[in-house]
């Protein structure tokens, strides 16, 4: 998701987000390890996916996690 995107949602819409995606980030590690993960780009981008939303939420001064 862009970072333009991530901007227009509220603070909890983002948090929920975060949330979704880490939940996200743990199945698809189970996937891999259990060799059950065909593209194995989805990781690299969910968590740049998590790294984007938990930055716009540094900058606008709310604590996560």
């Amino acid at each position: 998701m862009k970072a333009r995107d991530l901007r227009e949602l509220t603070n909890d819409e983002l948090i929920q987000r975060v949330q979704e995606w880490k939940r996200k980030l743990l199945n698809l590690r189970f996937q891999l390890a259990t060799g059950q993960l065909q593209n194995t780009a989805e990781i690299k981008k969910t968590k740049r996916d998590i790294a984007r939303a938990l930055t716009i939420l540094r900058e606008r001064g709310v604590r996560y996690g």
